[in-house]
């Protein structure tokens, strides 16, 4: 199977990037491709909602680091989304991915599966809830199934989450998909 792991955070070590990592090992343990996007590395212009791509194919105005993601996203049998939750929503930097994937809309209504890992400082596991919902509507409006939930409340530093049990439950989300 091929996996296609977005990554949203800037920090290579932070928490979200911890389950990334976790959730790439099970699922190459298993023998799965898996191909990883980092978000925050990349060039990628905001949608200005110009809707060209619905007029020309999915072909979006910018020329960024879509192009690629894109390609990969349309190759991929599972997409697992990793981000930290930045005042009660995904980052920035994943944002743009998900507000970019208008353009390929009608290409993602396939049969495909979903993993979401998130984290955020917050013990309050309601502080996830808006990340949560965006990203199980997002699936549910594509038809995808969802294959997996992490959700870390309680992790501001790498050091918090490797103490948990959260790091475990990305592997072996990876290691069973």
């Amino acid at each position: 199977m091929k996996i296609l792991v977005i990554t949203g955070s800037p920090n290579p070590e932070g928490t979200s990037a911890l389950l990334a990592e976790r959730f790439i090992s099970g699922a190459e343990a298993s023998g799965h491709t898996v191909i990883r996007f980092d978000a925050a590395k990349e060039e990628i212009a905001p949608c200005r909602g110009c809707r060209s791509c619905r007029k020309d194919r999915g072909k979006c105005v910018f020329t960024d680091s879509m192009d690629s993601l894109k390609k990969e996203m349309l190759d991929a049998d599972v997409v697992a989304f990793a981000s930290p939750t930045w005042y009660f929503g995904v980052s920035s930097h994943m944002k743009l991915v998900l507000d970019r994937m208008y353009a390929i809309d009608s290409e993602l209504h396939r049969p495909m599966k979903a993993v979401i890992m998130l984290t955020c400082a917050d013990k309050r596991k309601e502080a996830l809830a808006g990340s949560i919902q965006s990203f199980q509507s997002i699936i549910g409006y594509l038809g995808w199934e969802m294959a997996g939930l992490v959700a870390a409340a309680g992790c501001f530093a790498r050091a918090d989450i490797e103490k948990t049990r959260f790091p475990e439950l990305a592997y072996q989300l990876g290691e069973n998909i």
